[in-house]
């Protein structure tokens, strides 16, 4: 799975199925951004947030949970 580090720390990753589309960060990031996801109108699992290529995820929410991820790893 293909993803953004910063050091040798992973903060995000992301992956493309026949249906769906995910993006996947810390499980932290999750749970702090999950009203925006939810406003967003997209499904979060623990790790990640699943979308359709119809619906991608919102570039702000993106930048917002790879922020987070990254806090939480300490970084």
């Amino acid at each position: 799975m293909p993803g953004f580090g910063y050091g040798k720390s992973i903060i995000s990753g992301y992956a493309a199925f026949s249906k769906e589309c995910g993006l996947y960060v810390s499980h932290g990031a999750i749970a702090a951004r999950s009203d925006d996801i939810a406003a967003a109108g997209l499904k979060a699992t623990k790790t990640g947030v699943t979308f359709s290529p119809r619906k991608p995820t919102p570039d702000d929410l993106i930048a917002k949970l790879a922020f987070a991820s990254r806090q939480e790893l300490g970084l």
